[in-house]
């Protein structure tokens, strides 16, 4: 295995906080009190419809949804940076895939502008091999169409990769792309993760490195 590709909310980062300033401002805008971080890390890896569904029961056929998509996600832009933390042992974890010769890349269905701000904001921009968000390839996880253009921009082939990710749709991702899929756990895995089919569970970010020192 020469590259690991990873994905970024629950899985590199905790970005959570960020998200949950940005709906609990929208839902001070209504009168609502602000939420708890577990409900809203369990919805951000299900993307921005769970995100509207979960802070103001809001969803793609209700009438003013895409205005206030874009409301929240302006509003998501100018928290980027406040709160966001990497998972501890993620930046060691990191640094040791790239002494050891390894190639690393970011795979998300976050929007590529946002993830780009993520990942400067931790100062992994310019060390992350590619960047794949959520309108970079055609379709967006759990198609494969963003794996396999991971790999083009890496020039590796996706039985020489592996997609560690925390959600099922992941691990699905991997699976219809050809490479191995990994879940992290110390990330936003549910419980049942055990049953999504994944090649491996991490417990820490330093597992990985002992998985790919035990497969080839």
């Amino acid at each position: 295995m020469d590259t690991v590709l990873f994905d970024l909310d629950g899985t590199l980062a905790d970005t959570a906080p960020d998200i949950a300033l940005a709906l609990n401002s929208l839902r001070a805008d209504s009168g609502l009190e602000p939420l708890d971080l577990a409900p809203v890390r369990k919805a951000t890896a299900l993307g921005t419809e769970a995100l509207l569904a979960l802070a103001l029961d809001l969803r793609p056929h209700n009438p003013g949804y895409e205005t206030v998509r874009r409301d929240f996600l302006g509003r998501y832009a100018d928290t980027i940076g406040t709160a966001t933390v990497t998972f501890p042992g993620v930046t060691d974890m990191l640094a040791a895939l790239e002494a050891s010769g390894r190639l690393w890349g970011v795979v998300t269905n976050k929007p590529e502008d946002l993830a780009l701000r993520v990942l400067e904001g931790l100062h992994l921009a310019t060390r992350s091999g590619c960047l794949i968000g959520g309108n970079t390839a055609v379709r967006r996880k759990p198609h494969p169409d963003p794996l396999w253009l991971a790999c083009e921009r890496l020039a590796t082939k996706p039985a020489q990769a592996v997609y560690v990710g925390d959600d099922h749709t992941d691990i699905l991702a991997a699976r219809a792309a050809g490479m191995r899929g990994l879940v992290a756990l110390f990330g936003y895995a549910t419980t049942g993760a055990e049953h999504w089919g994944a090649d491996g569970m991490l417990p820490t970010p330093a597992d990985l490195l002992i998985w790919l020192r035990t497969h080839h």
